[in-house]
């Protein structure tokens, strides 16, 4: 299958002002996609997470790496009227301007959106912040703090009387990657206007906000019944059994989600009757029940290995699977043939590492690209020959 000739993206020019995780993300996302984007950064330093490790591949962190490919690097001092100036010039030639100042930071240079959008009527400036623009304004934006404030911590982790018991946060920065995926999604649906009316919009997206939405069915369960949820570990609120259960070895994750499934899952550890039971025949009655039911499933489970189960009720058509490392997971998705891995090149065209893909899969495929992360200012001498032409 030969790839299209052009990227979705292609002749899109991205204004990156942002930094660590959701904005550069939001902005790799697009560069993915085929847009030519330009990354401000400090003279000097440069984005904080260049300098947020270990660990540290052969060519800088692991942290900035994973979030800056297919970009361009321009060192521009915003606190100097000419690097000011250049900074402008570019936001003014901009389709897209992409900024994670504290809300009012960029006003105050005059790179805000209703300056610029009075000379550019077209751009698409899209605004990422901890809080909002409105009473959180002033309040720094962090992950960490947002999924305290925000009540993922208070879901997450083991419940209380169990070891290890207390909020837990996710093992990645999630609130900025949905974040980043909001920001995306938004750029995306202003250009699409913008091929209409020829008119840009403001997008505004935070990290509460994106959090909140993500939320799903247990922030539903506080505003459509009252009901609070709390930690359960891996247990699910409304489904048994959908969490991990114990077997010869080690954990095994099973998502039994209907009584079909249940069914079988009985059947396979040699324990029908289960099945029928009436504290299990019906999903409400297994999640009333729970306490009862999970240690006689594990009886079962106990006789075999995690990896022979795994083998024996995927075939049964139960969902279930080991607790991989992210390696492992890695090995999984490629022996399933979803490519999860792209190799970077350098500007000479040397492969220089591995990173995950972007992962949507495109047919006919789209051209590739997988520039590696640039070195900080890589770019700067050509940008600004450009901007002063």
């Amino acid at each position: 299958m030969t790839t299209t000739g052009t990227a979705p993206l292609e002749g899109v020019l991205v204004a990156d002002f942002s930094r660590v995780l959701a904005g550069p993300l939001a902005t790799m996302t697009l560069a993915d996609l085929g847009a030519r984007v330009v990354k401000v950064e400090r003279p000097g330093s440069g984005d904080d997470t260049r300098h947020w490790g270990p660990p540290f591949s052969a060519t800088g962190a692991t942290y900035f790496e994973g979030v800056n490919r297919n970009k361009e690097s321009v060192e521009l001092d915003l606190t100097d009227p000419e690097g000011l100036a250049l900074a402008r010039e570019l936001a003014l030639r901009t389709d897209v301007l992409v900024e994670n100042f504290r809300p009012g930071g960029l006003e105050r240079l005059g790179l805000g959106y209703d300056a610029l959008a009075a000379h550019h009527p077209g751009l698409v400036y899209a605004s990422i912040s901890g809080f909002g623009s409105a009473g959180g304004r002033d309040l720094p934006g962090y992950d960490f703090i947002v999924q305290a404030l925000g009540g993922l911590m208070s879901i997450t982790g083991a419940p209380d009387g169990e070891p290890g018991a207390g909020p837990m946060k996710a093992g990645v920065a999630l609130v900025d990657v949905l974040t980043a995926k909001d920001a995306t999604i938004g750029i995306l649906a202003a250009l699409a206007e913008r091929a209409r009316t020829g008119r840009g919009r403001r997008v505004e997206v935070n990290l509460l906000s994106s959090l909140q939405g993500s939320l799903a069915n247990q922030a539903q369960a506080y505003l459509g019944a009252g009901v609070a949820p709390k930690r359960m570990g891996n247990d699910h609120p409304s489904i048994v059994p959908y969490q991990l259960l114990e077997t010869a070895d080690a954990p095994l994750a099973v998502a039994a989600g209907n009584d079909g499934q249940f069914a079988r899952l009985c059947e396979a550890i040699g324990s029908p009757e289960l099945a029928v039971d009436p504290r299990f025949a019906t999903n409400k009655a297994r999640v009333a029940h729970r306490g009862a039911l999970v240690p006689l499933l594990e009886a079962g489970l106990a006789t075999a290995s995690a990896e022979v189960w795994q083998d024996k009720l995927t075939a049964l058509g139960i969902p279930c699977g080991r607790v991989a490392g992210i390696g492992e997971g890695i090995d999984y998705a490629e022996s399933l043939g979803l490519e999860p891995t792209v190799e970077v090149h350098d500007r000479t065209g040397a492969v220089v590492g591995r990173q995950v893909r972007h992962p949507i899969t495109w047919t006919p495929p789209l051209p590739p690209r997988a520039q590696a992360p640039p070195a900080l200012g890589a770019d700067t001498a050509d940008v600004v020959r450009w901007l002063r032409a």
